[in-house]
């Protein structure tokens, strides 16, 4: 190139090298389009969010780089929220989840790769349609076992939010469920994100996609409400359920070939 021309921008030398340009925009408006989702109503954009990832990222990776994505995504609406945290359920979960993301990503490193792949298409098929367990106990204790568990899940198959609001229903109030959430899915990611650094994942080279797809997240945030206020409610539920069915046999179909 001659002297005194400016240089292209390169968008390829900002990815990871299994991202292309065209996948970093689709990303970036995938993102988008789940933040909207959970914005409307509440959950469902996580694990959406975790079954298209895994379209594109290895287990190895899926999991980190999705901890990354919705850390951004859910410190958000919990300071939107702050007014409505339970601090208490938050603080004994946050350190009931330290040994729990510790235990977890050591279980979650050991594990075959295709293996790893079908635990997550099938955590998502269960959490698509199959019934939610109970959960009665509250107090201390149960938070602090419920961080445990519930964290060391999230490190072998990503997405958590629909147990944690499941966890925390009893709170009377829907911004403080939302909220709390929030917050403690953060918390949760957070501690993924450290655990999965200290395993040697290399972060930094994930880190300007993720920046980006947590900036159009916040615009899918800010648009949810207004975006799917059209679409009636159950039939969205029912196309909702049939994508997350379709992207998780794909999961598993190429786990197994």
């Amino acid at each position: 190139m001659p002297q005194g021309l400016p240089m292209p921008f390169d968008l390829a030398s900002f990815l990871p090298p299994e991202v292309t340009p065209l996948v970093a925009v689709a990303l970036l408006v995938f993102s988008f389009f789940t933040s909207a989702l959970t914005a409307a109503f509440g959950l469902g954009g996580g694990i959406v969010m975790l079954a298209g990832l895994g379209l594109v990222f290895p287990p190895a990776t899926l999991l980190p780089v999705h901890g990354l994505v919705q850390l951004g995504s859910n410190a958000g609406r919990a300071v939107v929220l702050r007014r409505y945290l339970h601090w208490q359920t938050i603080i004994w979960f946050g350190l009931g989840a330290i040994p729990g993301a510790l235990i977890g990503a050591q279980i979650a490193l050991a594990l075959p790769e295709a293996l790893f792949m079908v635990l997550i298409a099938a955590f998502v098929l269960y959490s698509t349609w199959g019934p939610q367990p109970e959960v009665t106990a509250k107090g201390p204790a149960a938070n602090f076992l419920g961080g445990a568990i519930i964290s060391g899940l999230g490190m072998l198959v990503g997405a958590i939010g629909l147990l944690v609001a499941n966890f925390i229903k009893w709170l009377p109030d829907r911004r403080a469920i939302i909220g709390t959430q929030a917050a403690v899915v953060t918390l949760s990611n957070g501690l993924k994100v450290a655990a999965f650094a200290m395993l040697g994942f290399a972060l930094g080279t994930y880190l300007p996609l993720v920046a980006a797809m947590i900036g159009t997240g916040l615009l899918g945030t800010l648009a949810g409400s207004r975006l799917l206020e059209q679409m009636p409610e159950t039939g969205f539920r029912l196309g909702f359920r049939i994508v997350l069915t379709l992207v998780s046999l794909e999961l598993i179909r190429s786990a197994i070939w």
